[in-house]
């Protein structure tokens, strides 16, 4: 004789099969709702990604833009330019500003790039420890010394530049001491003896030959520094921020980046792209914005102090410009 189903069975049965209904509801559901949360961990993680290790206050949140498509919608880092000008794009609603031809922006714009994806290099060929900082290289001659570091690569970037425009009364430089390093006395043949003083002594016969040059920035390498450049600029406002200028520390240690682009929008408003060497002596490369995932560019209405890079910091009143890029560059 067949059972007859209770009141008290017939709600337990239709618990139990509430229970198995909401399982397989969650089986079918777990997977779009885990694919959701991982993808918004992922992308509010990417912006700060760059910036790791370099501290733990959170800057990112106040600078971020959203702006890493350039105007008509395309990308920003362009991986077949060759040159800074090709490789990297303004960002939608800015143009790079005019530059003259012979100037220093127009002669950065056109530099050479290593392939895209290419690793910075140590001045003894080996890779830098740090390759998450930079989004391009130059092909800025680097020395096979622990030389040309922060400063020094920034140097170089001036003389190489007077060099190449034939202004070789503005490749003097100060060293650490104050001692004023005229590239036109040495191609005249005199030389540095640093001693007790340091002070140019006659030591041979006129040549500017490159290799000639190579020897007197190997000269000023060894005994200039942030120090020296720090003493030898003067200090800038963001709005005035033009192709040339650093944000430096000066200091033992100390650090110095370089404006080497500058784009603006209608409004007046602007931004920047910062390049650097760095210790030991390394390739000089194009930086990332560790506030931008995908966009190097610094904007200057979002500049807040201490200004973020990858590898360092800059307090307020550290943006100058070298008193020998003030006029003509």
């Amino acid at each position: 004789m067949g059972h007859r189903m209770t009141e008290r069975d017939a709600i337990v049965l239709a618990a139990v099969l509430g229970a198995v209904v909401l399982v397989m509801v969650l089986i079918v559901c777990r997977p779009f709702t885990w694919g959701s949360e991982t993808e918004v961990a992922v992308t509010g993680g990417a912006a700060n990604a760059s910036g790791a290790g370099v501290s733990g206050q959170a800057v990112a949140g106040d600078n971020v833009s959203g702006t890493a498509v350039m105007a008509g919608g395309g990308e920003i880092m362009n991986e077949a330019g060759t040159t800074l000008q090709t490789r990297v794009n303004p960002p939608e609603g800015y143009q790079r500003v005019k530059e003259k031809k012979g100037s220093l922006g127009r002669f950065l714009r056109e530099y050479k790039l290593k392939k895209a994806g290419a690793k910075v290099k140590l001045y003894n060929g080996r890779n830098k420890k740090n390759q998450d900082a930079h989004v391009a290289v130059f092909k800025l001659p680097l020395e096979k010394e622990d030389l040309q570091q922060c400063a020094d690569s920034v140097i170089r970037v001036y003389a190489e530049y007077f060099w190449k425009t034939g202004q070789y009364d503005k490749i003097s430089f100060q060293f650490a001491n104050g001692f004023q390093a005229e590239y036109m006395k040495w191609r005249e043949g005199f030389r540095i003896q640093v001693a007790q003083r340091t002070s140019w002594i006659n030591g041979g016969r006129y040549d500017d030959s490159y290799d000639n040059f190579k020897r007197y920035l190997r000269m000023v390498f060894a005994y200039s520094s942030t120090l020296s450049l720090d003493r030898e600029s003067e200090k800038v406002k963001v709005a005035d921020i033009k192709t040339g200028d650093i944000f430096i520390k000066g200091g033992s240690p100390g650090h110095v980046v370089m404006v080497v682009d500058v784009c603006e929008n209608e409004e007046g408003k602007k931004a920047f792209l910062l390049g650097q060497g760095y210790t030991p002596a390394q390739q000089f490369q194009l930086l990332k914005n560790p506030a931008h995932e995908d966009d190097p560019w610094y904007y200057a209405d979002e500049i807040r102090y201490p200004l973020e890079t990858p590898e360092y910091r800059f307090n307020k009143g550290t943006l100058k410009r070298p008193g020998y890029i003030k006029s003509g560059s």
